[in-house]
């Protein structure tokens, strides 16, 4: 079957004879879209106007050739029919066809098309590979096409999964390709390996052009290695999937290496491009970011998991009810100092929000993509464990451990409030704490970030607020005692003193009720008005 489908693709492809010597007199016939062979060409489609493109002279040595086409936001349709076939034509904004070729062929031809109404800049090439190349997606067993080389995208605000079929070793032209799942030896398809890549565009650009250039350094091979972060190598016992962080509002673009490591030979799936988030629709949330601030409140971060893990209560509702309970839980501690001034209990709370910060950063880096931190009692250990020692550490020197806090985790509100409004991948240090505890199957998610120019910019703001802070903190508090007395001890002080000082003037100041009833009658005494006395004329006698 698999057979059948890759002639069907040739015959579609392949039109020998006097066919071609007609489109090759004046080198095109019109509206033809002339290629070459890994050389990209920008195309503008509508569903007016289909284009139809044509590769001439391929070389000899080529075995099957990879044709894709890609847009930033809007599906585009490749085919080798006019009219799209089932299982030889895809659609998508990153899709691509793999064309076997037949021997003694040197010229195929393909059409693209789209259904939007107004014009399409999309971005196509062909890719040859030869005998020795392994064939990306020739044991498809999940996906419409036979042999399919794309990568499929899905993403939620917690993670983006990418999915792709296996591949299968390279034939020669007009040879039948090996049975996928015959054997499972090193002579069969198990012992292809795939190399997953990322790529970060530049942040806060959602332009159509960055999307297609920068899609061109993840097409080939060479390219890939070149530009992209290999994540991870998955072999014959992993599945063809693979989950990363969901980044709303940054571009990402993902692409697979299949490798042969007997052979030595490699070949590119199609790349896929994502913003986690509906790019070119009003709902899409891609020019507004959601960012969190009550990491730093103890009792707003644990309430939003909790209304968000047992309510279906909307996104804007649990955000007011956590700023609530947020400003309650920050009344409270205030109100636990000023009563009974427990040094340690109200300390500990940004002690806490410290190691928090100190745990976030820590996973930010290539360490929290160990195996060892998928699992969650791991994870959630380790979290406490951070969490309480940096209070452990500093039970010496509370005051220093205070200064530190204050000075760290509010110079990382200023810079989470700027990015707000210009993306910045630092807002993940604590946002991926959030995901990991709404969403349990977070933990299989690559939490990668790129660290770009406004990143770097306010790495330098969040240093600079950082030590200017606790520098200052720290001489303001040369010379004064650890902790002052709290409130409440020294009001009851002061209402003693004056219990007893007769000759202080504020003894004879009257009670707090009394001078209030004395306010309340002379703001009264305003809205009266004056009764007229009437004419008075003296008795003469």
């Amino acid at each position: 079957m698999e057979l059948l489908g890759l002639l069907i693709l040739g015959v579609l492809a392949w039109r020998p004879g006097s066919t071609w010597a007609a489109e090759s007199a004046g080198n095109a016939s019109e509206g033809l879209l002339e290629f070459s062979v890994g050389r990209f060409r920008y195309v503008s489609l509508s569903r007016a106007f289909p284009k139809e493109a044509i590769l001439r002279d391929i070389p000899s040595n080529v075995s099957f050739l990879i044709i894709q086409i890609h847009s930033q936001h809007q599906n585009t349709t490749i085919s080798f029919s006019k009219v799209p076939l089932p299982n030889a034509s895809a659609t998508g904004m990153d899709t691509g066809l793999v064309l076997a070729l037949q021997p003694e062929q040197s010229q195929c031809s393909w059409h693209l098309q789209t259904g939007e109404a107004g014009p399409v800049q999309s971005l196509a090439v062909p890719l040859s590979y030869t005998e020795r190349d392994p064939v990306p997606g020739g044991c498809n067993l999940e996906f419409d096409l036979d042999v399919d080389p794309n990568i499929y995208v899905e993403y939620d605000f917690f993670e983006t999964t990418i999915k792709f079929a296996p591949a299968n070793l390279g034939s020669a032209r007009g040879v039948n390709p090996l049975p996928c799942d015959v054997s499972s030896g090193q002579d069969s398809r198990w012992r292809l390996q795939y190399d997953i890549y990322q790529y970060f565009l530049p942040e806060g650009d959602l332009t159509e052009g960055a999307a297609l250039q920068h899609l061109q350094r993840m097409a080939g091979v060479a390219q890939v290695a070149a530009n992209a972060l290999k994540v991870v190598t998955l072999t014959e016992d992993d599945k063809t999937t693979m989950s990363f962080s969901s980044l709303g509002g940054q571009g990402v673009i993902y692409n697979v290496i299949v490798r042969d490591p007997i052979l030595n030979t490699s070949a590119a799936y199609v790349p896929v491009h994502t913003y986690a988030c509906g790019l070119g629709t009003p709902q899409g949330g891609c020019s507004t970011l959601e960012l969190f601030f009550m990491g730093f409140i103890i009792a707003g971060f644990l309430f939003y998991i909790l209304v968000t893990r047992v309510t279906p209560a909307a996104y804007d509702v649990r955000l007011i009810l956590t700023a609530v309970v947020g400003c309650i839980g920050g009344l409270l501690v205030v109100a636990v100092w000023w009563r009974f001034g427990t040094l340690l209990l109200c300390l500990l709370c940004p002690g806490m929000v410290l190691g928090t910060l100190g745990y976030g950063v820590l996973l930010l880096t290539p360490m929290g993509n160990l195996g060892v931190f998928q699992d969650d009692a791991v994870y959630w250990v380790a979290f406490c464990l951070m969490a309480l020692i940096v209070p452990v550490i500093f039970l010496a020197c509370l005051r220093v451990m205070n200064i530190l806090a204050c000075g760290l985790v509010g110079s990382y509100t200023v810079v989470l409030a700027v990015g707000s409004y210009s993306y910045t991948s630092l807002s993940f240090i604590t946002l991926n704490i959030l995901k990991r505890a709404l969403y349990p199957d977070f933990r299989r998610a690559f939490t990668s970030v790129p660290l770009q120019t406004n990143d770097f910019i306010l790495l330098a703001v969040w240093g600079m607020l950082a030590v200017s802070g606790i520098t200052l903190q720290i001489r303001r508090e040369l010379g004064q005692p650890p902790f002052p007395p709290h409130p409440y001890k020294l009001w009851k002080r002061e209402q003693e003193r004056r219990v007893t000082n007769v000759l202080d003037p504020s003894y004879h100041i009257p009670p707090l009720r009394e001078r209030l009833f004395g306010q309340l009658a002379q703001i009264k005494e305003l809205f009266q008005k004056e009764e007229s006395t009437g004419e008075r004329t003296p008795l003469l006698l």
